[in-house]
């Protein structure tokens, strides 16, 4: 990443391992390769702790003793943000949408064991969530609070910072042992995540193809949000971004985000019965259906290595 630094708290456990699935390869006949960001460690880990060792430390640096955090009552992001302020002395406040569990369960239970405030949004719109969000930091900050608000799934420039990070791991993983992926899949939803990809491919010339297996909305409004996080994030880097770089499918959502499919069911399936690993119904579980699918279909040769970024997740299972 050149000369250019950026400060980060170092919570999660980097680099996080790469290797190649071998029974699931051998039932698709193709060349599959996982990129663990199910294991970065902190609060049952996942690609929010990339974010946040970020975001957290950007918070620290401007003097927050608060942090404001969005997103579902099963939000990954909103769980490791609360473990992030149990560990760093930060008061935590969740706004969390949806229709309220009656039973706290997986994430949400986790919420409340590490202390956070939980404001309820009986809405299933993102745009209910946030604005509820901007309401109660004006609260806070009356309150004399000094509050560090993030938005849903924490994906700011800063944040997006995680992922650079990660691409440049994949590059150097590549290197070091002579494997050349042509296609790297993962889940996109609030374009954080995919935003840093983007970036770290531009600043490190790789020639892969990035797919984004889209979970929360349609492939044109997410290639919207991820064209704009990444053209953001590229200024930190002065460098331009080429919107062809930027690849979304909306074929595996479903009928809406969060709700289960058959295709990632089998997914999970193969995953834990080939190799014993857990994937989610939200988020990894889909994008790796559309990676089965695109195997299937014979997208691209069956020789070819493919990588596949477990975002984590997996906790979904218990709620």
């Amino acid at each position: 990443m050149g000369t250019k630094i950026f400060n980060k708290l170092n919570y999660s456990l980097l680099p996080t391992p790469i290797h190649k699935l071998e029974n699931l390869s051998r039932h698709l006949n193709a060349n599959i390769y996982c990129k663990r960001d199910d294991l970065t460690g902190f609060a049952f880990g996942g690609n929010k702790t990339r974010k946040l060792d970020y975001l957290i430390h950007e918070a620290i640096e401007l003097g927050a003793d608060t942090i404001v955090a969005v997103g579902a009552y099963q939000s990954n992001f909103c769980r490791i943000a609360s473990a992030y302020g149990a560990a760093c002395g930060l008061e935590v406040w969740l706004v969390l949408g949806g229709k309220r569990p009656e039973k706290a369960t997986a994430n949400l239970m986790l919420d409340y064991l590490f202390g956070a405030n939980i404001v309820d949004v009986d809405s299933y719109e993102w745009n209910d969530w946030e604005e509820r969000a901007r309401l109660l930091t004006r609260e806070l900050d009356a309150k004399e609070k000094k509050v560090y608000s993030m938005p849903i799934g924490g994906s700011t420039k800063t944040g997006s910072l995680g992922y650079v990070d990660c691409m440049k791991e994949i590059k150097e993983y590549s290197d070091v042992n002579g494997i050349e992926f042509k296609n790297v899949f993962h889940a996109t939803g609030s374009a954080g995540t995919q935003s840093g990809l983007v970036v770290g491919k531009t600043l490190m010339a790789w020639q892969g193809l990035i797919n984004g297996i889209a979970i929360t909305k349609n492939s044109e409004q997410i290639t919207k949000e991820v064209k704009a996080l990444s053209e953001e994030t590229g200024k930190l880097f002065d460098i331009k971004i080429n919107d062809a770089d930027i690849l979304v499918d909306d074929n595996y959502i479903g009928e809406a985000y969060g709700i289960e499919t058959d295709g990632a069911k089998e997914a999970i399936s193969l995953f834990a019965k080939c190799e014993g690993i857990l994937l989610d119904n939200v988020y990894s579980g889909k994008a790796a259906a559309g990676m089965i699918d695109y195997i299937r279909k014979g997208v691209f040769k069956s020789t070819d290595n493919v990588l596949f970024i477990h975002t984590g997740g997996n906790i979904q299972l218990f709620k």
